[in-house]
């Protein structure tokens, strides 16, 4: 099982759901960077359940302890090891699933793997894993911020509703100023009501969260296979729920001409070199261009729904299961801290591969 990520920048997760705690490690982190526990705190504050009634119910406090790595409010240059103990577990709540395989779930593709698997809440393949990323990411934004570089993601559909402006039109300081994260009040207000509309319905919504990466300086990326785009995806990729990663004109992009599609350069009044449109999506060739990295990622509805479906157990017979517990109707809003920790991670570890790549 993989759970490692970064080649300088390097980050380890390791828990389960219903274990004692999740953490992780970082390896690669450069010494001399600020950093409190309560910046991390404050991501992990982002992410954990029971934020608004259109999120799980369950009371995870999500309080990190750093072991090691950090002195005085420093990176001291030495592997950085946090935990975050599970504390509001009902183990219980799945019972009944024990020998069954729920669907859309990893159920049985860690069975026919394995041999075994967790079934509490899924184990290692629950979501819960992904606090270590969001706990790793508080780390590789600050050492971003400390390089002039901000990532901030945010709710832009929900089901059918859809945010229509581009992100350059939005404040993005509006993020936080609603429960689902949309930073445009009357659009979030409408998908408030999709999501509530599935939880009262005892189903459940997906949608897209956006994400835009500003200040990353020209040069960053591999040629070949570690292509800035290409580690995106595959961060994105692997959060839980992730069905489909697009960046710059993504899709759309097949419906116009080269002609228009081209990103022209020019010189501005400072001598930068810039590009009338930004189509790239602020990536060329696998590498940055200096322009705004923007992408979204498509999140599926939830799995569990407390509905009665048919389905099978490990023994392959044919039984009606009903999904029980406290499960979020839509994970978007939980989403956006996990997105942003990603990115802040693949940005990070190949800013600090640039700084080795050249004299």
């Amino acid at each position: 099982m993989s759970n490692s990520y970064g080649k300088l920048f390097r980050i380890t997760t390791f828990g389960e759901s219903h274990g004692p705690a999740v953490g992780v490690t970082i390896d690669g982190c450069p010494a001399g960077l600020e950093i409190s526990a309560e910046e991390i705190q404050h991501a992990l504050d982002r992410r954990r359940p029971g934020q608004s009634d259109i999120t799980t119910p369950r009371k995870e406090e999500d309080k990190v302890t750093i072991l090691s790595g950090i002195f005085e409010g420093r990176t001291t240059g030495t592997p950085i090891a946090l935990v975050v103990n599970n504390k509001d577990q009902h183990s219980h709540d799945y019972s009944h699933v024990e020998h069954a395989f729920r669907p859309s779930h990893a159920d049985y593709t860690y069975t026919a793997k394995y041999g075994t698997r967790d079934y509490r809440g899924g184990g290692r393949s629950s979501a819960r894993e992904t606090v270590a990323r969001v706990a790793a990411g508080a780390l590789a934004a600050k050492l971003l911020h400390h390089h002039g570089i901000t990532v901030q993601a945010y709710v832009s559909q929900v089901g059918t509703v859809k945010l229509r402006k581009p992100y350059y039109e939005l404040d993005l300081s509006q993020i936080d100023t609603n429960k689902v994260r949309c930073p445009d009040g009357k659009t979030a207000a409408r998908m408030i009501g999709v999501v509530e509309e599935a939880r009262d319905s005892l189903d459940t919504i997906g949608g897209v969260v956006s994400c835009v990466v500003k200040g990353v300086p020209a040069g960053l990326g591999e040629p070949v296979f570690d292509k800035l785009h290409a580690e995106l995806g595959k961060a994105m990729l692997s959060i839980n729920a992730v069905k489909g990663f697009e960046y710059g004109s993504g899709f759309e992009g097949v419906k116009m001409r080269g002609s228009q599609h081209n990103d022209q350069f020019y010189t501005d009044e400072e001598g930068n070199v810039r590009t009338k449109t930004n189509n790239s999506g602020g990536i060329q060739g696998g590498i940055s261009n200096g322009q705004d990295i923007y992408f979204n990622v498509a999140f599926k509805p939830v799995a569990t729904i407390l509905q009665p479906q048919t389905t099978i157990n490990d023994a392959g017979e044919e039984i009606t299961l009903q999904g029980k517990g406290r499960h979020d109707p839509c994970v978007l809003p939980r989403a956006v801290p996990i997105v942003d920790a990603m990115a802040a991670l693949v940005i990070a570890d190949f800013l600090l591969r640039q700084k080795a790549n050249k004299l």
